[in-house]
């Protein structure tokens, strides 16, 4: 009778962690629909139609949630919010940086950035204040619906991009709101730049067929700017930032915390620090430049992943041993079945014990959690016969001396990725393109983003099964030192350009790597130098 109520809980525990999997995957399933069409809405549209639309999917996606009756409704809620998400992922910073002054315009998509990180940081303290609150899963995703409601109010008092109206024949409103972001003196040649822009599409689309993404490809502008703008988009996930956030409480009982509410408090810090991140690339995006700024970043990512994947492959060798004694403790059919039938138990230590099956938990000796433990099976019954005798329940991760080390890799990794690699690609992304295409390349760079998060989320729980945390953290590492030479061959530095003067860097771009060398326009006080080749821009 035990065995089959033991079956029931497994089963029961499968079907829940299928079903959370699906919720949490269909929105990030979403997010890539939604920035797929968000651009072709962009360029239809416009980018405040896409953004007012964004919100209201946002808004509905929220009210769905908060009344689902069923996993089914709670699934549909959750696709809708990831339109919404998708769509304003790749709209947002395309509408701050086409109504920007060149100067300040990577302050300014910086700062969405943050308010972005910010915003999870809140939605942490949020959670934790309704955690007492009747109905508090409801109140949780109910309340995420009032600040998409808050922008599309606000928005409706916003004037739309001045470089959209340009390019669909409105000239008029694109010269009026033009005049209130430029100085009198600015302001025509930002005119004059649009003009030639807008007459250099007249001209292509004159002289060529229907473009397609085949076309896009064959065009040189916007070949080099996808290659830059969709290579960031892939290094920003892979490099495993999205992994860290996801998955933080995971992670940090890795490193051998056994508390959940510890792991919880402790991912709050890790979502402080990655807001504090977005508030120094606010301040020295505009400058030390883009590209400088990545370096920097990509360096630092790749030291403390490093130094993770040797804090974790330290704590996995001195794992604490599985005692037969301490396993004889509990009832016999309490011991892990694997443990069990191990020719060499003898052998066996936590890690081994964790990694033999999903179905295994190790239970620490209530003296001292470095001492040898219990290796039983992992469901909620054993799991409070644990705790009955003081002892810590670990299923992810081993007791460990070396936690706090963990940590300390973590808080670096994440202080070194978010001002840089965590805001740079959207700003890079926002401004690289061709006027006329900036719609469906930043749509395309924001789908490739959504496809790589979804791919690196749904891999690193099996990954850290198949090759343990420390060799997973250290392939990360490897795609940064890819991405950073990625960066040093093929970004272009566009700090201070206004955005029509970025596509004549993008046609006659060679390779130099001299970034850390200022460009000759900087010397000569800003003026942009479109006659010299070589200007130190990849």
């Amino acid at each position: 009778m035990f065995f089959v109520l033991l079956f029931l809980l497994e089963l029961v525990a499968f079907y829940l962690a299928m079903i959370q999997e699906c919720i949490v995957s269909m929105a990030v399933a979403g997010a890539i629909i939604g920035a797929a069409i968000g651009g072709w809405l962009n360029d239809k549209f416009g980018r405040k139609s896409a953004i007012l639309i964004a919100d209201f999917l946002f808004f509905v996606g929220a009210v769905i949630m908060a009344s689902a009756i069923n996993s089914a409704l709670l699934i549909l809620g959750r696709v809708f919010v990831g339109f919404g998400v998708g769509m304003a992922s790749m709209t947002a910073p395309l509408y701050i940086s086409e109504a920007s002054p060149a100067k300040i315009r990577g302050a300014l998509v910086s700062t969405n950035g943050f308010l972005i990180t910010a915003g999870q940081f809140l939605s942490y303290l949020i959670n934790l204040a309704f955690t007492k609150a009747p109905g508090t899963w409801r109140w949780m995703l109910g309340v995420a619906g009032l600040p998409a409601l808050l922008q599309f109010i606000l928005m409706l008092l916003l004037p739309e991009s001045p470089r959209w109206l340009y390019r669909k024949g409105r000239q008029e409103e694109a010269k009026t709101i033009l005049r209130n972001i430029y100085s009198s003196e600015q302001v025509e040649v930002e005119i004059q730049a649009l003009k030639e822009s807008v007459d250099n599409e007249i001209e292509e689309n004159r002289v060529s067929e229907n473009i397609n993404l085949f076309k896009l490809c064959q065009t040189k502008t916007v070949r080099r700017g996808l290659i830059a703008g969709v290579g960031l988009q892939v290094f920003q996930q892979f490099v495993g930032i999205n992994t860290v956030m996801y998955y933080s409480p995971t992670i940090i009982q890795l490193a051998g915390i056994a508390s959940n509410q510890t792991a919880l408090l402790l991912s709050l810090v890790t979502a402080g620090l990655n807001a504090f991140g977005s508030i120094v690339s606010i301040y020295f995006i505009d400058r030390t430049g883009r590209k400088k700024l990545l370096v920097i970043s990509l360096c630092g990512v790749v030291i403390s992943l490093g130094f993770l994947s040797a804090v974790f492959h330290e704590a996995t060798s001195t794992s604490p041993a599985v005692g037969m004694a301490e396993t004889s403790r509990f009832a016999a059919n309490f011991t892990c079945p694997a443990y069990h039938d191990a020719a060499s138990a003898s052998s066996w230590d936590c890690t081994r014990c964790l990694e033999a099956s999903p179905s295994c938990g190790f239970c620490a000796s209530p003296q001292n959690k470095l001492l040898p433990g219990a290796c039983l099976m992992s469901n909620d019954i054993i799991k409070d016969s644990c705790h009955d005798q003081d002892s810590l329940w670990y299923s992810r991760g081993c007791p460990s001396r070396y936690g706090w080390l963990a940590l300390l890799g973590l808080a670096f990794y994440i202080l070194f990725f978010s001002p840089g690699m965590g805001t740079v690609p959207w700003i890079v992304n926002s401004e690289i393109y061709p006027l006329r295409f900036r719609g469906v390349c930043g749509g395309i760079a924001a789908t490739t983003n959504w496809i790589s998060n979804l791919i690196v989320a749904q891999s690193f729980l099996s990954l850290t099964h198949a090759i343990g945390t420390s060799w997973t953290f250290l392939v990360f590492g490897v795609i940064s030192v890819v991405a950073l030479l990625f960066v040093l061959i093929c970004v272009p530095e566009t700090k201070g350009l206004p955005i029509e003067e970025i596509e004549k860097i993008l046609e006659r771009r060679g390779l130099h790597m001299m970034f850390w060398k200022k460009r000759a326009n900087e010397k000569n006080g800003g003026e942009n130098d479109t006659n010299k080749e070589g200007d130190g821009d990849v």
